[in-house]
């Protein structure tokens, strides 16, 4: 079974999204496991603080780098297969863009350790010592990772034999290969608004049919 883990300090956001459609499904069928945890549990003071003003100054909060090494920790003693691979991913503005050839080979590890970093960000430790990697999911900032998380985990759990209806559709699709962009997909009404399905695609010839997919596709590198 493939295991995820979240951290996070807003846990509820997950909810809707992992419980709908073909994750939910995937998680009913215990094809992969999905774990939030809420960091505001690993802290040590009363008030359960995450965050804290930057050294030297600056606008915005930090989060600390203690509740977030104390949660790793628990989260890695909690697998009980020590020969199982683990990943740990710290989701950052400054991390690698994540690509479909990353989510295929994250669906090589049996455990993924994902940080939710918020604020202004997280204290460069986490990136240094703590996870094994930094991804972002674009050149653009977000409030917080919780959105690149699901990401992660929706490309990733269908890649998982089982997750999708027909394991086929993982396998010629966009983004199977580096620029590889698929065929136009129609369905019925034949026409709408006078706008028609191509008509080798109603003609039968199964022949013609895969001659003009492969036509349709386009398999160059993006500049």
């Amino acid at each position: 079974m493939k295991r995820f883990n979240i951290i996070t300090i807003f846990p509820h956001i997950f909810e809707s999204y992992f419980s709908e459609s073909i994750v939910g499904r995937a998680s009913a069928k215990k094809l992969i496991d999905i774990k939030v945890k809420n960091l505001r549990d690993f802290t040590s003071d009363k008030h359960k603080t995450v965050d804290d003003s930057p050294f030297g100054g600056g606008a915005g909060m930090v989060l600390k780098v203690q509740p977030i090494y104390d949660c790793v920790g628990f989260l890695k003693k909690k697998i009980k297969d020590k020969k199982e691979k683990t990943r740990v991913i710290l989701f950052s503005a400054k991390g690698k863009r994540y690509t479909q050839s990353d989510a295929k080979r994250l669906a090589k590890y049996e455990n993924l350790i994902m940080i939710c970093g918020r604020y202004e960000g997280v204290d460069e430790r986490v990136a240094k010592y703590i996870a094994d990697e930094e991804i972002s999911i674009g050149d653009y900032v977000l409030t917080g990772g919780e959105i690149p998380a699901m990401i992660v985990v929706d490309s990733i759990a269908r890649l998982i034999p089982g997750v999708l209806g027909n394991d086929e559709s993982s396998r010629d699709e966009s983004h199977r290969e580096i620029g590889y962009l698929e065929h136009p997909q129609y369905t019925r009404p034949e026409i709408f608004n006078d706008w028609k399905v191509p008509g080798v695609l109603l003609s039968g010839n199964h022949e013609e049919i895969e001659k003009w997919r492969k036509e349709n596709t386009k398999s160059e590198v993006k500049k």
